[in-house]
């Protein structure tokens, strides 16, 4: 479950992502657009420490670019080479938030979602000393069998970006599909898929791929 907070954060998410988006050699986009939301979904973090958010976002009419996030209370060690930037949240103070290609948590939580067919994070709302469900804005689903036994992940051994952007550990590699092509399918060997679909795009497409190595 993801409880979310209604409060004021300073730049957004969109502004961040705004300036770092343009930097990525997989980055796609019309010059000029302005970048708008196009669906989002999250994961939980057992530990209950780290935010997990997937973006979905299109600058104007152009390709929707899948950007994975983390949110953390205090910097990550040795993931400067993701740090998106710093929030300022006016319930939780001050937030780091990375790509979340380069955070382990991510990384495990992903690799449960296509592995075991997790799901994602019911997200709720808490109004006036109630929660609230808010409803998913996009719908995911996994090739993987539910119950799967997932490994433990540990650190990273390498994540290449790139389109998909590879992250690899010991007894696995996941891939991130960055471009989310509408005529995208998942390339042959590639393991578990997961896959997605929102308002605008019925037809699920590949968000990740994840396989033993």
């Amino acid at each position: 479950m993801a409880l979310l907070h209604r409060a004021e954060i300073r730049p957004t998410k969109l502004e961040l992502l705004a300036g770092w988006l343009p930097g990525r050699d997989w980055y796609q986009g019309r010059p000029g657009a302005e970048l708008v939301r196009v669906a989002a979904y999250r994961f939980d973090d057992p530990a209950g420490r780290v935010g997990i958010e997937t973006m979905l976002v299109s600058f104007g009419d152009g390709p929707v670019l899948q950007v994975p996030l983390t949110y953390r209370d205090a910097p990550l060690d040795g993931a400067d080479g993701w740090l998106i930037g710093t929030t300022d949240h006016s319930v939780l103070g001050r937030r780091w938030v990375y790509d979340g290609c380069g955070d382990p948590v991510y990384a495990a939580a992903l690799a449960d979602a296509v592995l075991a067919a997790t799901g994602q994070a019911e997200e709720h709302f808490e109004v006036a000393g109630k929660r609230e469900v808010r409803a998913p804005s996009m719908a995911i689903a996994s090739s993987g069998d539910p119950g799967t036994e997932v490994p433990h992940l540990g650190e990273h051994r390498l994540v290449v970006e790139g389109e998909p952007t590879r992250i690899v550990t010991d007894p696995l590699e996941l891939a991130v599909v960055r471009c989310l092509a509408a005529d995208g399918t998942p390339p042959t060997g590639t393991g578990a898929v997961l896959t997605g679909s929102w308002d605008g795009q019925p037809t699920p497409l590949p968000l990740a791929y994840a396989a033993l190595r």
